[in-house]
């Protein structure tokens, strides 16, 4: 089993790196393979809705080396945790921009498979972050793992997030929880029990 965790930070290792890793560390103690996939900071484009991925299924036509690489990546993994920073009250504009292209072009690689998402902020900001974020596995049938608190940490630096000894014990909390779903999906697997087949067809428009 393989947890891909992504950073949405444009820092490799800031705040957000340090709980990713906190999460990472206890679910590799849980024997579950890991990856943290850094988003870069170069300049990310946002979804134009074209449609082309609609004929291309599971390919972004804006091949910018991280989009379509993620889809590869969440093919191959089991569960998922995407962490951001908090600046304006938000999640960063990067994994925003990210996520809307990657669920829109590969959304198909996401379903049933459970997810988590943490916010890292000085201040405030982290429930709407977290909000925003866990949308995108509600529409894709994504179980969401909780943790014993909202799974966020506080710090402006590295340092300052060590020091955030609930928000560190709430991320290994998750990396628990999200370790113990995943084992109850493989043993569901391993005793004949298949993932539910959603309707689907159906798209009304509000105005006509």
């Amino acid at each position: 089993m393989k947890v891909l965790l992504l950073n949405g930070s444009a820092h490799l290792h800031g705040c957000t790196d340090t709980a990713l890793r906190e999460v990472a560390t206890m679910l590799e103690g849980a024997g579950i393979e890991t990856e943290i996939l850094f988003l870069g900071n170069d300049p990310v484009r946002d979804c134009t809705a074209c449609g082309t991925c609609v004929k291309v299924p599971g390919k972004c036509v804006f091949d910018d080396d991280i989009v379509n690489r993620i889809i590869e990546k969440a093919w191959e993994a089991d569960g998922f945790v995407f962490g951001t920073p908090v600046y304006y009250a938000h999640p960063s504009g990067r994994i925003l921009s990210i996520l809307d292209r990657v669920f829109y072009a590969g959304k198909s690689s996401f379903i049933h498979k459970p997810a988590a998402a943490i916010a890292s902020a000085r201040r405030a900001g982290t429930t709407a972050s977290l909000d925003v974020l866990q949308k995108y596995f509600t529409i894709s049938q994504m179980p969401i793992v909780s943790s014993t608190y909202w799974t966020m940490v506080h710090g402006k630096e590295p340092d300052d997030v060590l020091k955030d000894e609930e928000g560190l014990q709430t991320m290994r909390n998750l990396a628990t929880n999200m370790a113990w779903l995943l084992h109850c999906i493989e043993a569901g697997k391993s005793a004949g029990i298949q993932p539910p087949q959603g309707e689907s067809g159906a798209r009304t428009n509000f105005i006509r």
